[in-house]
């Protein structure tokens, strides 16, 4: 008589009910349903293993306690509860407003997104304040990967740079410029082997954009103004490669300019006879007054259709642009207007290198992935493009895993991009980036 008293609605959210197990629909608006759910067994495990299956990574208990909290891991097997986060959001003790907050941020940590600027509505007495978007440091006691090590450079007069593509840099007298210089393999740096291009690793092209930035780094320069690439360059399977990027210094009268160029040659023992192959040249200059563009801090824009990812990978492959998992870093997408917004994650397999570079090239080259989602070209050819020219790179922050991008188009074939970390908080920016096709001969 009770139940029958009541008014009943259909849920908003699904429900999965603890009468059958399952995802319950109309019923719930019955008297009988309810009756049924004092007086039937609860069927809990068969709740939580529907949950499971439906891809549910995150619990959160809502109740006065965590009694539930523990036995959700119980529910489940070694392989269904991988990845799990259970949160309870209240605690018998602590106050309640404490215990819901470290609840959110349990949540937070583990990639649920948290609106925690609700917490504190402006106006009021504090300010916000970006924490720093590096990553937190850590040390690592057991190697890594089968390559050579860098060992002690200073003892042959180099100064060690600890960066994982060039690991040593010499001053050059008199001039003001710098070389720095490097061995790269599959074997010191196995994740290259996931981004082959008609049959050959090719060392992306982010990558070179990642070496003019760490000498822009050197010599002061915080902006790489223009790099064009003009040969790939391959990565043999059995043997290294080594690499040389010459900065000189010029004066100018808008400033200082740094003529960059990036150059490789094998790794062998006869190599002072090997010529070297020139990939890129460019300027570095330096940018002190420039203000870093506004971020991307509503996510997705409001105004943006979802646009599917099904697909994409094994349409690149069958162009002939290769991508194995840590280049498969395209999480979401939608399209807005003109311009392709996208989502992009570090593989785990390397998200704890995230920190030695200022963006890892296999993230930064996952955002471009978006460029193939858009209306970005005149032509209908559908043949492998590469980055050609780029044109204002800056990076303002070091070390993200995770990122949100903007690809807007500047003409045929160009698009600048803008990404930022997980937050919005910007960490570079592209103004121009010229992208070309490229043939099979090219890469011989």
């Amino acid at each position: 008589r009770v139940a029958e008293g009541i008014v009943y609605s259909s849920p908003r959210v699904p429900v999965v009910s603890n009468v059958t197990g399952e995802v319950a629909g109309e019923e719930l608006c019955s008297a009988a349903y309810w009756v049924a759910h004092v007086r039937e067994t609860v069927r809990f495990a068969d709740g939580v293993k529907c949950l499971r299956e439906r891809g549910v990574t995150r619990f959160v208990e809502l109740g006065p306690d965590g009694a539930l909290t523990s036995l959700v891991h119980e529910c489940l097997d070694g392989d269904e509860d991988a990845g799990m986060v259970v949160v309870p959001m209240l605690r018998k003790d602590p106050p309640e407003p404490e215990s819901a907050v470290l609840a959110l941020g349990h949540l937070y940590v583990h990639g649920a997104p948290v609106d925690l600027r609700s917490l504190f509505p402006e106006p009021g007495p504090y300010q916000h304040v970006d924490l720093p978007t590096y990553a937190f440091q850590r040390q690592r006691f057991w190697p890594e990967g089968v390559g050579v090590g860098v060992g002690d450079v200073s003892s042959v007069g180099l100064e060690g740079l600890g960066h994982p593509l060039v690991g040593a840099v010499v001053s050059v007298p008199g001039s003001g410029g710098v070389v720095l210089t490097g061995r790269l393999s599959v074997g010191s740096l196995p994740w290259l082997v996931d981004h082959a291009v008609l049959g050959s690793v090719v060392l992306p092209g982010t990558a070179f954009v990642e070496l003019a930035v760490v000498a822009g780094d050197r010599v002061g320069a915080s902006r790489v103004e223009e790099l064009t690439l003009h040969a790939p360059l391959v990565i043999p399977e059995q043997s290294d490669v080594q690499i040389q990027v010459v900065v000189d210094e010029v004066e100018q009268e808008t400033g200082v300019v740094w003529p960059v160029s990036v150059y490789s040659r094998p790794y062998e023992d006869d190599r002072a006879e090997c010529e070297w192959t020139r990939h890129a040249t460019g300027t570095l200059v330096s940018a002190a007054s420039s203000v870093p563009p506004d971020g991307l801090r509503q996510w997705p824009p409001t105004d943006a259709e979802a646009v599917s990812i099904e697909g994409l990978y094994d349409w690149l492959g069958e162009i002939g642009v290769s991508y194995g998992p840590v280049f498969r870093g395209l999480r979401a997408a939608w399209r807005s207007g003109g311009d392709v917004f996208a989502e992009v994650a570090l593989a785990d397999a390397v998200v704890g290198d995230a920190a030695g570079f200022g963006v890892h090239p296999a993230l930064l080259d996952a955002a471009l992935h978006a460029v193939g989602l858009g209306e970005f070209f005149d032509d209908d050819v559908v043949v492998p493009r590469l980055p050609f020219v780029w044109s204002g790179v800056s990076v303002f922050a070091s070390g993200a895993a995770v990122l949100r991008v903007r690809v807007s188009r500047v003409g045929d074939g160009v698009v600048s991009v803008l990404v930022a970390d997980a937050s919005g908080v910007p960490v570079a920016s592209v103004d121009s980036l010229v992208l070309r096709p490229v043939a099979v001969g090219e890469l011989s």
